[in-house]
């Protein structure tokens, strides 16, 4: 599923993304080499982000 239309960031990128960096949306888009464009995928961001550090 893409979760960020501006990137073109999937699910699966960033949750892979968010293994590796802290939990926080902007270092996460950081670390993929991008950063949040327009916004509207940030709440939607921070849920996965949030669920996938909880599961780690």
């Amino acid at each position: 599923m893409v979760v960020c239309i501006c990137n073109a960031i999937k699910e699966k990128d960033l949750r892979a993304a968010v293994r590796c960096a802290s939990e926080r949306p902007n270092d996460v888009y950081a670390r993929l080499g991008r950063k949040p464009k327009c916004g509207q995928c940030l709440s939607f961001a921070r849920n996965i982000i949030s669920t996938t550090a909880a599961t780690a």
